[in-house]
């Protein structure tokens, strides 16, 4: 008999992408690309697609790499939570340093 108990690794989907939005409660707007083949002129075609996650405690930012896992429909658009943040974005700190050289 298989022991399929032990295991706790996931069968769910799961996709990397970008955070572009953060600002709705404990949700976040992850943007995934990936690139593809033209299926007849063979060129490198780019492709972005938007995806609603659960964020609970709001610890992504925009611009913070994120892995999103699938999960049951939690709203109307949302099929996906945060599983963890993957890379933080870097702090760009260009508009303070205007406002205080002005």
């Amino acid at each position: 008999m298989a022991d399929t108990g032990t295991q706790n690794e996931s069968r769910r989907n799961t996709k990397i992408g970008e955070v572009v939005s953060t600002k709705m409660a404990k949700t976040i707007v992850v943007e995934t690309r990936r690139q593809k083949a033209h299926p007849l002129y063979r060129r490198v075609i780019s492709r972005s697609k938007k995806f609603y996650a659960h964020d609970e405690q709001n610890v992504a930012r925009v611009g913070d790499y994120v892995l999103i896992e699938e999960t049951r429909p939690l709203s109307k658009l949302k099929r996906w939570r945060l599983k963890e943040v993957l890379r933080r974005a870097t702090i760009v700190a260009d508009s303070e340093s205007k406002k205080k050289a002005s």
